[in-house]
């Protein structure tokens, strides 16, 4: 079983991996040097790519966030819905889940 002290390792190392990708995401959609037309749609299209990169990253963080609070006030790995306890290979799979397998739909 891994222990509550390891979990919330795991989950800050992701939190400040997510943090500098989204950045670095920042920082390229800052950058522009397009000078005609067709850079300009190219650039676009991929601007579009990263900034579902960067929400998707977000959700993770709010989750994440979400996850070391429950640590924090004793609650973390029950179900945030009835209370059952978490199983530890879901936990293994998904560190910042709130939910047991019953209620993860």
């Amino acid at each position: 079983m891994t222990s509550t002290a390891k979990r919330k390792l795991q989950l800050e190392t992701r939190l400040a991996d997510l943090t500098g990708r989204i950045g670095a995401i920042g920082r390229e959609l800052g950058e522009h040097q397009a000078k005609d037309w067709e850079d300009m749609a190219t650039e676009r299209e991929s601007d579009e790519v990263l900034e579902s990169m960067g929400v998707g990253a977000q959700q993770e963080i709010r989750a994440i966030d979400a996850a070391l609070k429950r640590i924090t006030a004793g609650d973390y790995g029950s179900c945030v819905r009835c209370g059952a306890d978490i199983g530890e290979a879901r936990l293994d799979l998904l560190p910042f889940t709130p939910f047991c397998k019953d209620h993860a739909s």
